[in-house]
């Protein structure tokens, strides 16, 4: 009997389940040397290899910035209502006017109003003849000293009286408080006004009352959110913020005058600003405390958008002209750094330097390195090689196993390839 004919035999006589076990461990054989030879193998080859450099030493700017994220507005926005009580006779603007600090925005009728303004004077006038009388009665008593002096107070309360009634007849005229764009007009002519003087703002403060107070500046503590309660809002289009906030360990680094780049995708161009104010009071996210820092914009505003979306980087330090080399150039060891010169002439030496800053892949060179210098500096890239298939037909060596690309035996199992065999052409039993 022959040894082919002993092994077809003996697994005639092996047990279904020990058929199934022995296929199962046969196909993981050849997974596991699949993979080896197309993943595993390939990887070695594919590895990235180092390769070489020169570049010049050269003179940069280096820059220490802190980073946050802000939203455009105008510094002026005012949110203004009459101070006084009367029905509206007219209306002089609309949203969308532009409007001058001290433009008519609206009026009320006055018949009220001056009718108090001649109450006010009659009681100054009747103040007064009473202050002349206790005057012309004194005698020098402590008695007639205190009548002129309880006349002459009365005389001071209706002149405010009077002060006050003319007040309220030029607040019957509504005047804008500042510059800036009409965006909202919540009046017509009719409407019964109360006098309400409270007035909201945000970005350049509160505003507004009666016959147009002055914007105030905004607090540096924190933002504030409009909301419009006014009979009219004005947006100043002259001069715009930004508020953004620092952590706690860079606030220190920020100063009232820094440089501040602002960008935006809704921009076209790069805003610059100023640090306007740093905010004092701190506000807590999770924990971590943030100082609200004002950036005032510079330049031409005249292209912004109340609302805007922008990315603030404050520029705390600045240093122009400096020696500066990749940080892949420079090598450091036992606390000595080096790099690798090479001269015109081809020939390299390692020379000794002195370090300072980093920013990004930029290192300072303080000492050691000229402008113009050569250096060389290595980099990676990946490899050429690929060994996927490069023996046989894309498999193993022959593209499979010995013995024509088959298991031993014809590529079947023993016994005619029993068992589902991964290859070849046998049947079944």
């Amino acid at each position: 009997m022959t040894v082919r004919e002993s092994m077809r035999a003996r697994w005639r006589r092996t047990r279904p389940w020990a058929r199934a076990v022995g296929v199962v461990v046969i196909v993981g054989l050849v997974a596991t040397g699949a993979w080896w030879v197309w993943w595993r193998e390939p990887a070695s080859a594919d590895a990235q290899v180092p390769a070489t450099r020169t570049v010049e030493a050269s003179l940069t700017t280096m820059e220490k910035s802190v980073s946050g994220t802000g939203t455009l507005e105008p510094t002026v926005r005012q949110d203004v209502s009459f101070a006084v009580s009367g029905t509206v006779t007219k209306v002089s603007v609309a949203a969308g006017d532009t409007v001058t600090k001290g433009q008519t925005l609206a009026t009320v009728d006055t018949l009220a109003l001056d009718a108090d303004l001649l109450s006010a004077k009659s009681t100054l006038a009747q103040a007064k003849a009473r202050l002349s009388d206790a005057e012309d009665a004194a005698d020098g008593t402590d008695s007639s000293d205190a009548q002129v002096a309880a006349a002459q107070a009365q005389v001071e309360v209706a002149r405010a009286g009077v002060d006050d009634a003319a007040a309220a007849v030029d607040d019957a005229v509504l005047k804008a408080p500042a510059a800036g764009l009409v965006t909202s007009v919540d009046l017509e002519v009719g409407d019964v006004v109360s006098g309400s003087s409270s007035s909201s703002g945000s970005s350049g403060g509160s505003g507004g009352g009666s016959g147009g107070s002055a914007p105030s500046s905004q607090s540096s503590s924190s933002a504030t959110s409009f909301t419009s309660t006014g009979q009219f809002v004005i947006v100043g289009t002259g001069a715009w913020q930004v508020e953004t906030s620092v952590s706690e360990s860079d606030v220190a680094n920020v100063a009232v005058g820094d440089q501040v780049e602002l960008t935006s995708d809704d921009l076209d161009d790069t805003l610059y600003g100023t640090v306007d104010s740093v905010g004092l009071v701190s506000t807590s996210t999770s924990g971590v405390a943030a100082y609200p820092v004002v950036v005032s914009i510079t330049g031409d505003t005249s292209a912004l958008h109340d609302g805007t979306s922008v990315d603030v980087t404050i520029i705390y330090e600045r240093r122009t002209d400096v020696l500066t080399v990749p940080a892949l150039a420079v090598t450091t060891a036992d606390g000595t750094s080096t790099v690798t010169v090479q001269a015109a002439d081809g020939t390299q030496k390692k020379v000794a330097v002195t370090t300072g800053e980093t920013s990004g892949n930029l290192v300072e060179i303080t000492d050691g390195l000229s402008e113009g210098d050569s250096v060389i500096l290595t980099v990676f890239q990946p490899g050429s090689g690929n060994n996927r298939g490069q023996s046989g037909s894309g498999g193993f060596d022959g593209g499979q196993f010995p013995g024509g690309g088959q298991f031993p035996g014809g590529g079947q199992f023993p016994g005619g390839g029993q068992g589902a065999p991964p290859q070849g052409g046998g049947s079944n039993g």
